[in-house]
């Protein structure tokens, strides 16, 4: 009998014949003037794949702005207004498939420590032929289109997707998201909960979808590709609004050990007079087992008193919870429930035990004040993680592996979660702690932070980050646009762990390759920790996470020498922009808008903007991280987009749009430009961002172009604000007349704060 961990590959799928479907009728449907639906199946049969991606109540329309044409079952979307043909839809193919299940001896079951935590090893007992399912492929010509972007969070390091190829499943380095957009006036959604293969050669493109009832996908035209997101975002649901909070400097590391060491550390940056506004407790806290919500009493005797002395401090709390406990009283009661799955996963998708699971996160946690979730291992397993696969070829498994890690990961996420539904945890895993914290109190805004994603995941309040990376120069330009791709899916919440979670090199395992032996004592590494910390203050989420080595802003100096004061700058940076954070975020939950996005979104005509992967738009500003070390370059060189003049924001000097420029790069400094024409909202630095709601708002006008921005301002926490305890205020600028213009759009007494003007003069 041949043992095995109980997190490998654990079903095979073999294809048992390739054949061309007779081709039953198109169904195709408008959801409204700009959104078409079409589906197909090899039968005729259109039961729907049951994912709970799309939430939407359709329209009865007609379309003033798309054309379908269906032509012996070749569909082409047409602009209306201008009879250009966006996209044709002009092959489906369906492939019967078997599914084998792997049965496991329950009675050897034992528990291993891994990287990814303890996971369960049984041996195998025999493989069981459990049915079929059936692969489709639909395949689109897309001639005319010159960029193409979304599909999630992915390790392939592409920005343009348009003649690539990419490996979609779940896994702790890869966040799937079956959507896709295009600067040329369209996107498409994907609506079934499986793996995918999406393909490219640059004219068109496919999309295989391993196991479904039925192709099933949405065509959302768009002039801008904000109209886009707005599209997803109607048939899928509003991206939440986070809590105040949520914006400014999360503190984390893997590990603080006890009560005292998480109430010293915050302590301490109260002391330093330091900002920041939450702090994190991460996993092994439990008492025993594994996963166990529940704190051992011995390193954290009163959990209440802890999130009390938290915020006593003008702080928040955060703790990490898990999916699959094991060897503990909560793994045996779900079990005797039936709520677990196999390789002891709790059964998301069940709505008892998703009730279940809050109970416990409540009982611990939340009834005693604990603030925050953070979602660890939502995938829920991994298949490529714990165990190195075997050398192919005697080349080792290694980082660019897509094509093996997609089948080692899609496949054990098929056999304990069904193919049809591998990609699909995370969503109901945040659906059942979202759903469940609202009916139990409306005082705290949901925030969980979670390694996994799927469409239709932005209305559960969740943050996203791109799992256990390492550190190295490479992995951190490879980064940026992975996050990029993310949040142009319409999903706009995505951080990444600043300093990267493997610092060192274990010399074993293909994932544990960080460069830095030393941590933060080797200041090439310092180096490296304070470029992601300057690119991590201008994306949704600022957070320092990782392993090996501490991550305070003391262990990288003190004040006055050059690591410290950096990193202490970007954090009052970050603090000073948080009425114009927020204000984005606001725009997020009431519209389309993204408030970190490629460039395309701003400059679809602009094509040399399409594969720029360290470039990017935080609101107007131009983002530019620095993403090589200073023993290799000292400057670096900047694109500014055509059609329009950009200022400089250390030193507002202006350079014309369309042009390449090349500026240094010291350690204190990564280059920010604004766009002319932009209003940028700041107020006076703070500890914690409750204390800056009695301080006044700067209203810092770039002249060059009319613009307006409009501020948000409501309490920072609970649900008041969907009951209207809100207001917004709306700047209107005038570029020739020189004149702001400040229009109350929704005045709450209770929200209102001084206003100062500062108009820039260009140097």
């Amino acid at each position: 009998m041949k043992r095995m961990f109980s997190i490998l590959v654990a079903m095979v799928i073999s294809t048992i014949a390739i054949s061309q479907v007779s081709s039953p009728k198109v169904k195709v449907e408008f959801i409204t003037p700009k959104i078409v639906r079409v589906q197909w199946s090899a039968d005729g049969a259109l039961p729907g794949n049951n994912t709970s991606v799309c939430v939407y109540e359709k329209q009865q329309v007609k379309s003033p702005e798309i054309i379908v044409k269906n032509e012996g079952g070749c569909i082409s979307f047409i602009d209306r207004k201008t009879g250009r043909i966006l996209l044709k839809d002009v092959a489906r193919k369906a492939e019967p498939v078997v599914q084998e299940r792997i049965v496991y001896d329950d009675a050897t079951a034992h528990m291993e420590e891994t990287a990814n935590g303890k996971v369960t090893v049984k041996d195998i007992v025999r493989r069981d032929t459990i049915g079929e399912s059936t692969r489709y492929i639909s395949r689109f010509s897309c001639e005319g289109t010159k960029a193409l972007y979304g599909l999630g969070a992915h390790m392939e390091d592409y920005m343009n997707l348009l003649g690539k190829t990419l490996w979609l499943t779940q896994h702790n380095l890869k966040v799937t998201i079956p959507m896709l957009l295009s600067p040329q006036g369209y996107g498409l959604l994907f609506d079934a909960g499986c793996a995918m293969k999406y393909s490219s050669d640059g004219k068109g493109f496919t999309m295989q979808m391993e196991a479904a009832k039925q192709i099933d996908y949405y065509f959302i035209k768009g002039d801008r590709m904000d109209d886009i997101v707005e599209g997803y975002r109607y048939l899928t649901g509003k991206v939440q609004l986070l809590p105040l909070y949520a914006f400014g400097y999360i503190q984390s590391k893997e590990r603080y050990v006890s009560s005292d060491d998480l109430i010293n550390t915050l302590r301490e940056y109260r002391r330093r007079h330091v900002p920041i506004d939450m702090i994190v407790q991460d996993w092994n806290y439990w008492p025993e087992g594994w996963g166990y919500m529940k704190m051992n009493r011995k390193y954290y005797p009163d959990p209440k008193a802890l999130a009390d002395s938290i915020h006593a401090m003008n702080a928040k709390l955060m703790v990490s919870i898990w999916p699959n406990p094991q060897y503990c009283p909560e793994e045996r009661d779900f079990r005797k429930r039936g709520f677990m799955l196999e390789h002891s996963v709790y059964d998301a998708f069940n709505a008892d035990a998703r009730r279940h699971y809050w109970k416990y996160a409540n009982d611990e946690f939340f009834s005693n004040g604990f603030d925050a979730w953070w979602c660890d291992s939502s995938e829920p397993l991994d298949g490529d993680w714990n165990q190195l696969p075997e050398p192919i070829g005697g080349k080792p498994y290694g980082w660019n592996d897509h094509e093996r890690r997609w089948h080692l990961n899609k496949d054990i996420l098929s056999d304990a979660l069904g193919a049809e539904r591998s990609s699909l945890y995370s969503l109901y895993h945040s659906m059942g702690l979202y759903e469940n914290q609202r009916l139990t109190s409306s005082d705290k805004r949901v925030l969980n932070l979670t390694r996994s994603s799927y469409a239709g995941q932005q209305r559960y309040a969740t943050v996203v980050w791109n799992g256990d990376t390492h550190a190295s120069w490479e992995s951190y330009r490879q980064q940026i646009p992975a996050g990029l791709n993310y949040m142009a899916t319409g999903n706009p919440y995505w951080t990444v762990d600043v300093g990267s979670f493997f610092v060192k090199n274990d010399g074993r395992r293909w994932f544990y390759t960080g460069e830095f032996q030393n941590g933060v004592n080797d200041e090439a590494y310092r180096e490296y920790y304070t470029r992601m910390f300057q690119w991590a203050t201008f994306l949704p989420m600022l957070r320092s996470h990782g392993s090996d080595t501490p991550r305070e802003i003391w262990r990288f100096g003190e004040a006055g020498t050059p690591y410290y004061d950096a990193i202490l700058k970007m954090i009052n940076l970050r603090y000073s922009l948080l009425p114009y954070i927020y204000s984005m975020a606001a725009a997020q939950y009431f519209s389309g808008y993204t408030m970190a996005r490629p460039l395309a979104f701003d400059y679809p005509d602009d094509e040399a903007v399409y594969d720029l992967k360290d470039e990017y738009l935080f609101g107007n500003i131009l983002v530019c991280p620095v993403t090589r070390p200073m023993s290799e370059a000292t400057s670096r060189k900047i694109y500014l987009p055509q059609g329009n003049r950009w200022y400089d924001y250390w030193t507002n000097k202006t350079y014309d749009g369309g042009q390449w420029i090349e500026v240094p790069v010291s350690i204190d400094r990564m280059p920010l430009y604004v766009k002319a024409g932009s209003i940028i909202l700041t107020s006076d630095v703070v500890e914690y961002s409750a204390a800056q709601s009695d301080r006044p708002i700067t209203v810092n006008v770039y002249p060059g172009a009319d613009t307006t921005f409009s501020l948000y301002q409501d309490s920072g926490d609970g649900y008041a604000f969907e009951q209207g305890d809100y207001s917004i205020t709306k700047f209107e600028w005038n570029d020739r007349k020189q004149r702001l213009k400040t229009i109350a759009d929704k005045k709450s007494k209770k929200h209102c704060r001084k206003i100062k003007v500062s108009v820039l003069t260009p140097q």
